[in-house]
């Protein structure tokens, strides 16, 4: 049987967000395949932002499960792709979805949007953005430092903010719908106890909103922990993948 660990970016990010956690668990794993996605829009994956919705993220990513022939996966979600990960678990079904990860995940109560669950500047500065009628475009730079990347290191940083890219305003406005996603399905939370874009206060929310996790790690880090403690996060995954 095939199993794999399939890795969904968040906002503002494509998969190369995870290329730091995908060669430490290289390094420590090199029996687990990894899948990290392109969600429409993005590098490997042409589509016009204005209209990608979360239904299309979601085929976008069964389709790339499906194209690796996995029979058994592992959905990681990170930041934004909270809106995306259940409903491709709806899809795949709880026979091929053993287990949901969710790391610092946009998780707002079932029928509100992201955008109603902000809250502070982020909600001020998400709103204006939507509210732009210009083309699709990334956060500034400050911005990104200030929200995603508190204490890395320069090389860290740099490498974050260059992998910055435009998104859709849709997945921030659309209500979410989590009432297909199997409850059978395991769920994980990871924390990142320094986090700015989404807080902590925040985060634990969150986990009462999605409902039925079973665990939480907590790593001391920022938003973009996949870039901040690489290492960390792969040894995470490795424990997942095994109690799968």
């Amino acid at each position: 049987m095939s199993r794999a660990i399939v890795l969904v970016h968040g906002a503002q990010h494509s998969s190369t967000c995870w290329t730091p956690t995908v060669a430490a668990l290289a390094a420590l794993r090199p029996d687990i395949e990894v899948l990290a996605v392109d969600l429409p829009g993005r590098r490997t994956n042409p589509a016009d932002l204005r209209t990608v919705g979360i239904a299309d993220c979601v085929a976008s990513v069964v389709a790339d499960v499906e194209r690796i022939g996995a029979d058994e996966v592992i959905l990681v979600a990170h930041s934004m792709a909270g809106v995306t990960v259940p409903g491709v678990a709806e899809a795949l079904g709880a026979q091929r979805v053993s287990r949901m990860v969710f790391i610092a995940a946009a998780m707002p109560p079932n029928g509100e949007s992201v955008l109603q669950d902000l809250v502070g500047d982020l909600q001020q500065d998400v709103t204006d953005k939507v509210a732009d009628p210009g083309e699709p475009a990334p956060f500034p730079r400050e911005f990104a430092e200030r929200m995603f990347c508190n204490g890395m290191t320069p090389e860290q940083l740099e490498f974050s903010v260059a992998g910055l890219c435009a998104d859709s305003d849709l997945l921030a406005t659309t209500p979410v719908d989590r009432s297909g996603m199997p409850t059978s399905i395991p769920r994980s939370w990871i924390l990142t106890g320094q986090d700015r874009a989404v807080t902590p206060d925040q985060q634990r929310a969150h986990i009462d909103n999605l409902g039925g996790v079973e665990d939480v790690v907590e790593i001391d880090t920022c938003h973009n922990v996949m870039i901040s403690e690489p290492e960390m996060l792969a040894k995470v995954f490795a424990e997942y993948f095994d109690r799968a």
